[in-house]
């Protein structure tokens, strides 16, 4: 018997409440009870619960199905059986889809709950035992394809640790290529909803006309083309994560959505009327000052501080030099496998100018070339007159230009442009995100430089 494997049974007939207790005394360390959802509520503030045993017709204005994405949704590691008398394949598939582990119905056979419970008691133990290994792989910072051992990177898993194992909002925020996602996904991975979905949407790449029916689904017939019933990403992060990505990019008309969700948990289909519940867990992230789009008035203030629960500050590669060397071996060793290559090393002046490059484009953009060196050398060593030129010419000129001040500086200006535009293969809006400045800024000082 665990030590620590606790159920809470709850029940509106007394002598079912106190059978069960009775009948499972030697499948838990404690067992306690509850006649309403109300009183199961009340007993999940004082204590926590590995394994809860639900009727599904319960007095009061909430019933059993019901407390399910409760339950869920305030301890997602807690497994939860439902009872009933009055079984039917639609109840069945809806305890389910709330995140049941099981539906039996009554009259209760003993054999048969103990056999369930003894399942349930199992599935914590996994449960149990991936956390622990999780939390050690995430001691050395090898947390879903996370790597690096620089003190940058060390804070953030820490921020990663302490918040995975809650249901609080978080927001990332980091340049673009420096592995938002991946935080994102380490929370995830960390947490007791690991075992569910982990749901990524990228708000700046959907048009406007079809961001609410990805965000929340859609019924038959709501709009020209939709021939069936689709649920959206809040209805599919179940019990799971929801990653928001680039959410300042959302508009205005969505960001009332968004908030309305975040504040009632509820959201309701385009074309429908049935309010549908959400305990999905929200990671969100952008590569914008969204607090200088709060003050300019094109985010909202209140969406940002809902959003904002716990903010994550992810460092850009400059501020992880030390890494990378480690990712580049990293890279290496991935795409030799991936592309069929014989194995490469990289030699001391190679992986010295790697290390001392400005990297506007951070890991995307070492990964890229990475990539690029594995295809196109044919040798078994990396060498300095094998890298890209905006790399070379770059640390070739670090310290040893001539000239005026604005000589200087422009040079410094047009390498890089020319490395932001390399590292997002000339997408002219993404390097002027990751440069900070506007597009049309960036056509002028292309055609400024002769960049084209």
């Amino acid at each position: 018997m665990d030590d620590d494997f606790h159920i809470l049974i709850v029940d509106d007939e007394p002598n079912i409440r106190s059978g069960l207790a009775k009948g499972l005394a030697k499948e838990a360390s404690r067992i306690d009870t509850a006649g309403t959802v109300n009183e199961a509520l009340d007993q999940f503030d004082t204590g926590r619960y590995q394994l809860v045993i639900a009727d599904v017709r319960l007095p009061g204005d909430r019933d059993g199905l019901e407390l399910v994405s409760l339950v869920r949704g305030r301890q997602p590691g807690t497994t939860v059986i439902v009872i009933t008398a009055h079984g039917t394949v639609e109840t069945a598939v809806e305890a389910m889809r709330r995140g049941a582990f099981d539906f039996i119905t009554k009259p209760v056979d003993l054999n048969l709950i103990r056999q369930q419970v003894a399942k349930a008691r199992e599935h914590h133990h996994l449960q149990s035992e991936n956390k622990q290994l999780r939390d050690k792989l995430a001691e050395i910072g090898e947390v879903s394809g996370i790597i690096g051992n620089c003190r940058a990177l060390k804070d953030v898993l820490t921020q990663v640790r302490q918040v995975a194992d809650t249901d609080a909002t978080v927001l990332i925020q980091g340049e673009s290529g420096t592995g938002k996602e991946l935080i994102a996904r380490a929370i995830h991975d960390l947490s007791d909803r690991s075992t569910g979905p982990f749901v990524a949407v990228n708000l700046g790449a959907l048009p406007e006309s079809l961001l609410e029916s990805e965000l929340f689904g859609h019924e038959k017939g709501a709009f020209t083309g939709a021939s069936r019933q689709k649920p959206g990403c809040f209805e599919i992060a179940r019990s799971g994560t929801l990653f928001l990505d680039e959410v300042t990019e959302i508009p205005a008309k969505s960001q009332v959505d968004l908030l309305r969700v975040l504040e009632t948990a509820q959201f309701a289909r385009v074309g429908g009327e049935t309010l549908l519940e959400s305990d999905a867990r929200i990671v969100s992230a952008t590569n914008r000052n969204i607090r200088q789009l709060v003050d300019d008035g094109t985010f909202r203030e209140d969406l940002f501080y809902r959003l904002n629960i716990v903010p994550i500050d992810v460092p850009p590669l400059r501020q992880r030099r030390d890494d990378i060397p480690l990712l580049a071996d990293h890279f290496l060793n991935h795409f030799c496998t991936r592309h069929r290559r014989p194995h490469k090393g990289i030699d001391a002046d190679a992986l010295q100018v790697l290390a001392a490059a400005g990297w506007p484009g951070n890991i995307r953009q070492l990964r890229n070339v990475i990539e690029r060196l594995v295809v196109t050398v044919a040798g078994e060593m990396i060498t300095t007159s094998d890298l890209p030129a905006e790399l070379t010419q770059a640390a070739s000129s670090t310290g040893s230009e001539t000239g005026t001040l604005a000589e200087v500086t422009e040079a410094a200006e047009r390498r890089a442009i020319q490395a932001a535009l390399a590292a997002h293969d000339c997408h002219r809006e993404q390097t002027a995100t990751a440069l900070g400045i506007s597009v049309r800024t960036l056509h002028y000082k292309m055609n400024r430089y002769g960049l084209h």
